[in-house]
């Protein structure tokens, strides 16, 4: 059982179906138009051998604590678990009792001492708010003024209602961003390849954050990086769980900050990532199943993963995203299945944001809307097949970026 309706969820299902009977809910039009089942009925009500809980809010509610409570084998963590997610606040007072490198930082529920904190730093100025915002709660700018304002407009509630009403400011990191999403069964970690997303709606890394415009893996690092981020990072991290009683069971995705100084923690999310998962479920396929019902059981020590070859994910947005996104324009270039009209090799499309009319008419239906996804044999090739099948979609005033995994062709040449 998959929990959950947007690509993230899809392509979970999607590669744990190569495997296993799956079923979803609520699941979306482009789900069931894929072959999988989906039905609208609260996960506590259903059975299933297994059940893995997509989206951060029901984490944060605390379904997996319902899910256990019933017997249940469930990925993802307790409500006190998931608070590493649900408020950085919490996630930066954990980082510290449990001496993860970080940013410095600052919590505030008042605009004066916020204020007063920013006088005292240099730009660029990273302000968050402290809960869930659906990864579009974080302003980095080199204006003063603008990140004043910012503080005002969350701490007021107008941004992000309750969710913003405390704000972190950080110190900027300066390096290169990692994914590293880890499996954790309360005792043992196991890390996925690293995968890299990109955040900002415009090329060259410019413009509003967003929830990703792309991804890749795996993403090269130097020999030894990932060995690194587990010791100072992850282990830490679990230690400080096993200290505080939290039996984690889940995904701990570490967003890392590749510094001069080292890796950097910038922050904790307690589910697969989006996009991140869109390129990595195809790379570990019908390995999935095992390794995560080993995180659920607490059997992750006799799992061994074995990825295969490189995926790009190029994400296809709605006009206006990701301030209004626009609803209901039409989308051309989707079979009657929700993949492509004519078929390429490689190519899956995950569908986010989008419906399907009584007549066939595929819509528009969200913010991002499709997650075009390619393999390959290498990352140059998967970027090479992910836009040519991109290319092939269209709809009115579609968002999306021509560089995803540009840099990574610099560093494979």
């Amino acid at each position: 059982m998959v929990v959950g309706s947007g690509a993230r969820e899809h392509a979970l299902a999607w590669a744990l179906a190569k495997s296993a009977e799956v079923i979803v809910t609520p699941g979306s039009d482009g789900m069931a138009a894929h072959g999988l089942t989906c039905v609208a009925t609260h996960p506590s009500e259903l059975e299933a051998d297994l059940f893995v809980i997509g989206p951060e809010q029901p984490l944060v509610d605390g379904l997996a604590d319902t899910l256990r409570d019933q017997g249940k084998i469930v990925v993802g963590p307790g409500r006190v678990g998931a608070q590493l997610e649900g408020s950085k606040a919490f996630m930066k007072d954990f980082l510290a009792a449990a001496k993860v490198p970080t940013a410095d930082f600052g919590v505030f529920r008042d605009a004066a001492p916020a204020w007063a904190f920013l006088d005292t730093m240099r730009p660029p100025y990273v302000i968050k708010t402290d809960g869930l915002a659906a990864g579009k709660g974080v302003l980095v700018t080199d204006d003063l003024e603008l990140a004043r304002r910012d503080v005002v407009t969350k701490l007021s509630g107008e941004a992000f209602g309750d969710a913003g009403t405390t704000v972190i400011i950080e110190e900027a990191l300066d390096g290169s961003e990692c994914s590293l999403l880890v499996l954790c069964d309360g005792r043992d970690l196991v890390a996925l390849v690293p995968a890299q997303d990109f955040k900002r709606v415009g090329e060259g890394d410019r413009g509003a954050n967003t929830g990703g415009m792309g991804a890749l893996a795996p993403l090269v690092l130097d020999d030894g990086e990932v060995a690194t981020m587990m010791k100072e990072v992850l282990e830490p991290t679990l230690d400080e769980l096993r200290r505080r009683d939290i039996d984690y069971r889940g995904v701990l995705y570490a967003g890392v900050m590749r510094t001069s100084r080292g890796a950097k923690l910038l922050e904790y999310n307690v589910r697969f990532g989006d996009p991140e998962t869109q390129v990595l479920a195809p790379l570990y396929g019908d390995q999935l199943y095992e390794m995560l019902y080993g995180v659920g059981v607490g059997g992750l020590r006799d799992v061994v993963a074995r990825p295969e070859g490189a995926a790009v994910t190029v994400v296809l947005a709605a006009a206006g995203y990701p301030h209004d996104p626009r609803r209901g324009d039409e989308i051309h270039g989707l079979g009657d299945d929700g993949q492509l009209a004519h078929g390429r090799e490689g190519v899956v499309i995950f569908h986010a944001g989008s419906a399907r009319d009584d007549d066939g008419t595929w819509r528009t239906n969200g913010g991002r809307v499709l997650a075009v996804t390619a393999v390959a044999s290498s990352v140059a090739q998967a970027r090479s097949r992910a836009y040519e099948a991109a290319a092939l979609i269209s709809f009115d005033g579609c968002v999306w970026r021509r560089d995803i995994a540009s840099s990574a062709l610099e560093v494979a040449r």
